[in-house]
């Protein structure tokens, strides 16, 4: 029988984020599928970069000793996962392609996903993230919930 392709799973920094300072949740799920090597995690510059800013952040409500578990726990979930990395669009990409998605901020990250044409991107973002978006660049985009349902689906 045929080894099966792993699902490629290219992750918003709010799944990312809350996959890592979650004790538990489908947020965590969508990591720990990545971390025991199910499913392949695609890691965007631009997104790399918001969840770093975004834990730096969460670090300085915590005690030191948190915020050092919560920076170790980052750095083994890359270790373990050995992410897909997608480098950052260029600056005239991003300039040129503004009007792909509401938020400016998200253009980046789009432009990311567009490339490595993960099979699912997965955010909790639906408010830029919709179905327009995904019509026009023919993203599978849905959150957590609506991932881990087609899966349940598909074992029935």
């Amino acid at each position: 029988m045929a080894p099966s392709r792993k699902l490629r799973l290219f992750l918003d920094s709010n799944v990312l984020t809350g996959g890592i300072v979650s004790p538990w949740g489908l947020d965590k799920a969508v990591l720990s599928l990545c971390a025991a090597k199910i499913c392949r995690l695609v890691l965007a510059e631009a997104v790399r970069e918001e969840v770093e800013e975004n834990l730096l952040l969460h670090s300085t409500v915590l005690s030191p000793a948190q915020a050092e578990t919560l920076i170790e726990s980052y750095r083994r979930l890359i270790e373990l996962t050995r992410p897909e990395v997608v480098a950052y669009p260029d600056a005239n990409a991003v300039r040129t392609n503004r009007s792909i998605i509401r938020h400016e901020a998200d253009v980046p990250v789009l432009l990311s996903a567009m490339a490595a044409k993960p099979d699912w991107l997965l955010t909790h973002n639906t408010k830029h993230f919709t179905p327009a978006v995904a019509q026009r660049t023919g993203l599978r985009i849905a959150t957590p919930v609506e991932f881990f349902e087609t899966l349940s689906s598909l074992l029935q």
